[in-house]
């Protein structure tokens, strides 16, 4: 697939900032989910922890848009 621009009420969007705030939406889902059974109090760096997991979510929405 090739990526191309997205029209957004008539402004042309990177195709890059809509996977962005597609995967911070699901950060905020699995924020969500580990408040929600205390998993990040496990975790010994939860802010790193949480960045790491958006780019591994990110970079997982590119990968599966790329094939």
């Amino acid at each position: 697939m090739r990526f191309t621009e997205t029209d957004l009420f008539g402004v042309y969007v990177a195709p890059i900032s809509v996977m962005l705030v597609g995967a911070w939406v699901i950060i905020l889902v699995l924020r969500r989910v580990a408040a929600r059974f205390r998993l990040l109090r496990n975790v010994w760096h939860p802010a790193l922890f949480v960045a790491a997991s958006y780019m591994i979510v990110l970079s997982l929405i590119v990968l599966a848009i790329a094939r």
